[in-house]
């Protein structure tokens, strides 16, 4: 099966769901490092940031797209692609909290791309 055959919904489901584990990645991140400095420094690694944000801008990419071709609407599309490069600037700030703040805004506005675009397909 290709992810052109999966439904859009199910795939923004999956690509919520996947915004919700990098909000709970950042903020165990936060805690795992203020408590343990070897351990924070493992889920810290700029590896895990670009390669969950790859995942992201693949599976945003399949999920947003397919939708737009299916319901015609181009929004959820723009406003999923603005969390993206929101996500995207904050691998470039510095690890004193603005780069989880700047995270967390570009996971939350990615995933109203995502729920918008889920609607607009029902």
């Amino acid at each position: 099966m290709t992810l052109a055959a999966i439904p859009t919904q199910r795939l923004d489901r999956m690509a919520i769901g996947l915004s919700g584990l990098c909000l709970v990645h950042c903020l165990a991140t936060s805690v795992l490092v203020a408590m343990l400095a070897s351990a924070g420094g493992l889920l810290g690694a700029s590896a895990i940031h670009e390669g969950g944000l790859v995942i992201a801008m693949l599976l945003g990419a399949v999920a947003l797209t397919k939708g737009a071709y299916d319901h015609g609407y181009m929004m959820p599309a723009a406003i999923g692609g603005l969390g993206l490069g929101v996500m995207g600037g904050a691998l470039t700030l510095p690890h004193d909290g603005s780069e989880i703040l700047s995270t967390m805004v570009g996971v939350g506005i990615l995933a109203l791309g995502h729920r918008l675009n889920a609607i607009a397909g029902d």
